[in-house]
């Protein structure tokens, strides 16, 4: 019994980290997600790390590790850390670039950005309230 235990809370974490996109091990490349309401991007410190359902994250602060342990969800980014314009445009995973942000109705919104395709210009030009109303359905689809 005690095994399966242990194995459901393996494939329960394994559930949620494929919800995050932490290709470097980390959400959000290892940034410091609670630095961008404060409209700073920060590389996180490995000594100030926590995991919230089953994903790293890293701050650049004892204080801001404090602040997100507070209430994770405010600032656990949208569509868990994947291109939010991609999410809204596609329905697919894209990577980030973690200086690429939008603070939107008070929620952390990260976009990808390189080789000349910046998509938060494109999420400004293209009616992001519509883009973000199709990005909501289309992350429930990806995460049935």
């Amino acid at each position: 019994m005690k095994h399966l235990f242990i194995l459901f809370i393996f494939f329960s974490t394994l559930a949620f980290s494929q919800e995050y996109n932490t290709k470097n091990g980390v959400i959000a490349k290892g940034y410091d997600v609670v630095s961008y309401f404060h409209a700073k991007v920060e590389k996180g410190n490995k000594k100030f790390t926590t995991s919230y359902q089953g994903v790293t994250f890293r701050f650049s602060s004892k204080e801001n590790l404090t602040t997100f342990l507070k209430n994770p969800q405010k600032y656990t980014p949208q569509y868990g850390g994947y291109c939010a314009y991609a999410i809204g445009k596609t329905g697919e995973k894209v990577d980030i670039d973690p200086k690429t942000f939008e603070i939107r109705d008070g929620k952390l919104y990260l976009f990808y950005n390189s080789w000349g395709t910046n998509t938060l210009t494109l999420w400004l030009k293209e009616k992001p309230e519509e883009l973000k109303k199709q990005a909501d359905v289309n992350w429930k689809k990806l995460n049935r």
